[in-house]
């Protein structure tokens, strides 16, 4: 477990989760959304995809992310080893409110400066919405790629609670 991509949907705890593994495994941890958003105004950073084509060309990384769709195929391409949060509905949404709740109360800068307002709420892209209306489609989606051809050499493993997730992080990482 080398190139590791922890993907599920917004709120499921891929950050989170991608952060742990990083310290137990000393493997370098790039938070996606903060390699796509570079600047006020969520502006998208134009050399994304060569970036992250760099990143992945290393022997040791982790990401938290499905992955855009300009490097979706790179990543699972390159990914030795998917860690899949595939929680239901009732478990990540009281987590994603949460933390746009505090997000936007306490005004935390999130990706390139950026920060979560109450207009933001209102809107499709809001982490909130997204998650609700994507979870299907993502889980959907996330389940066609651990079952296509060109992805078969992963490691998948799927997680269907957070306590599944906590005992596999109690077992030795390196198996």
């Amino acid at each position: 477990m080398q190139r590791v991509l922890v993907v599920g949907i917004t709120g499921a705890g891929k950050s989170t989760l991608a952060g742990t593994l990083s310290r137990r495994l000393a493997l370098p941890f790039h938070e996606m959304d903060a390699r796509y958003f570079t600047g006020p105004g969520w502006t998208v950073n134009s050399g994304f995809a060569t970036e992250i084509a760099r990143l992945t060309a290393e022997p040791g990384w982790i990401f938290d992310s499905f992955g855009y769709p300009e490097v979706r195929d790179l990543l699972w391409e390159r990914a030795d080893t998917v860690l899949w949060l595939d929680y239901p509905r009732r478990v990540v949404m009281p987590r994603v409110l949460r933390r746009s709740l505090r997000r936007t109360v306490l005004r935390e800068p999130v990706f390139g400066g950026n920060r979560e307002t109450v207009a933001d709420w209102l809107s499709r892209d809001h982490p909130a919405w997204s998650s609700w209306t994507g979870h299907a489609a993502r889980r959907t989606e996330i389940g066609r790629r651990c079952q296509d051809p060109r992805f078969a050499p992963l490691r998948v493993v799927r997680f269907g609670t957070p306590r599944e997730t906590g005992q596999w992080l109690r077992t030795d990482l390196r198996d």
